[in-house]
């Protein structure tokens, strides 16, 4: 996935179905492109031209990454099995 605003990608290992984050982190975006609460919110592990981080980010900011190169973030061999044409598939849970 791409974010729609900002110039960063990423792969979603998780999703609230209803934002479950701080106020604060809220209000800390720009007004202009803050995102409404009553929508789902997706973790993603992203990277940048710079870097690599995780992500929160409301539904209506992204938009499928179609550029079909593989993402460097490197939690991703831990959580995904090798991706085949840019698609992602989680790994098996280990039980405890």
């Amino acid at each position: 996935m791409k974010h729609r605003v900002f110039p960063f990608r990423g792969v979603v290992f998780d999703v609230d179905p209803v934002f479950d984050n701080t106020e604060e982190w809220l209000a800390s975006i720009p007004e202009d492109v803050r995102p409404h609460k009553d929508q789902p919110f997706y973790h993603l592990l992203a990277e940048n031209a710079e870097t690599t981080y995780v992500a929160y980010v409301s539904e209506q900011n992204l938009l499928p990454d179609e550029t079909g190169e593989p993402c460097r973030h490197p939690l991703l061999r831990e959580m995904f099995m090798s991706p085949k044409r840019g698609v992602y598939r989680m790994k098996a849970m280990k039980p405890n």
